[in-house]
């Protein structure tokens, strides 16, 4: 069934208007942002996600919105892999707080633009060459067993990073906010403009996982264009709010992992067996759960284990000391 084009308009015309409003009138002062508006902004990001969601049940019936709603679930949770990578960026470039949220916002918007590309291609593709989605599933269950295995490798020792510094002049301090100067006569990127590449460039290969996933949930143009705009949306405000914490949840790489082995696996049994969206959704939210629950359970009992550790030593300095 083909979407309404003026779903497609509104849709759009709503996700600029609130981006305006978000950089013109939210952001137009640079500020880190604590982590209660964090908190508050994410809360709101995920409600109007879910607002949507109720109007294509309204618009397009409960499998539509099942296949939304499975759809964001799965790409929200992907994309909390590129706050690792962001944690890393920042810290490597020094990345005053203040600004970080001008290279995510800007980092976030081109994002959108690549994705509704790469996302064209990929519908484009799925709808003229069914064996595609069994190329889909056979990436998606290798990227889950890289992912399960593989370590994150130091930002410095990035090829594109040096072939940018090869081609183009950059300051070695930051200038406010800006991305380039002018000095000499020639305009020189800032620290700032390389975080920014390094963000888009991280973007760009979490896409490559991402939009094939999608594929797995729905082929719905819409559906998977909607979903991964509304995931993309709320990571800024999750970076802020996670960026702290993140390292604590152990088994949530693992996990995602597992979620990238599953859609994988499900795209390549699709002429078996049809796996209805509300199992896929109810599969992909036990694989979130059980990660997030044993990650607090191990850093309690770790916490718990130390204490005792701790107060034993203190208890035997006196009688060290006397002796």
């Amino acid at each position: 069934m083909q979407t309404n084009l003026w779903l497609w308009i509104a849709f759009n015309a709503g996700v600029l208007s609130v981006l305006a409003i978000d950089l013109f009138g939210f952001q137009r002062k640079a500020h880190a942002p604590s982590t209660k508006e964090a908190a508050i902004w994410t809360a709101v990001w995920v409600a109007l996600s879910l607002g949507f969601n109720a109007l294509i049940w309204h618009w397009e019936g409960q499998a539509k919105a099942l296949e939304f709603l499975t759809g964001y679930l799965v790409e929200y949770s992907l994309s909390i892999d590129n706050i690792f990578v962001f944690v890393l960026v920042f810290s490597y470039f020094v990345v005053p707080a203040a600004y970080q949220h001008r290279v995510l916002f800007w980092g976030i918007l081109s994002a959108l633009i690549l994705r509704g590309l790469m996302i064209g291609i990929g519908v484009a593709l799925v709808s003229s060459f069914h064996w595609v989605l069994y190329l889909f599933g056979a990436f998606l269950v290798f990227m889950g067993i890289k992912m399960l295995f593989s370590r994150r490798k130091a930002v410095g020792g990035s090829p594109l990073l040096r072939l940018v510094r090869g081609l183009l002049p950059v300051s070695d301090t930051y200038h406010g906010a800006r991305f380039a100067i002018q000095r000499g006569g020639r305009w020189v990127l800032t620290p700032l403009a390389m975080a920014l590449i390094m963000v888009e460039a991280a973007d760009l290969l979490f896409a490559i996982d991402s939009i094939p996933a999608i594929f797995g949930i729905t082929r719905d143009p819409f559906i998977v264009y909607t979903s991964n705009v509304c995931a993309i949306l709320g990571l800024r405000s999750l970076y802020f709010l996670l960026a702290g914490i993140i390292h604590k949840f152990a088994y949530l790489k693992p996990a995602l992992a597992l979620i990238l082995f599953f859609i994988g696996a499900k795209m390549l049994l699709v002429d078996v067996y049809h796996l209805p969206a509300a199992a896929s959704l109810t599969v992909i939210g036990l694989i979130l759960v059980i990660a997030v629950g044993l990650s607090l359970f191990t850093k309690r009992r770790r916490q718990a284990t130390a204490e005792p550790t701790t107060k034993a030593d203190q208890n035997s300095l006196p009688i060290s000391i006397l002796r």
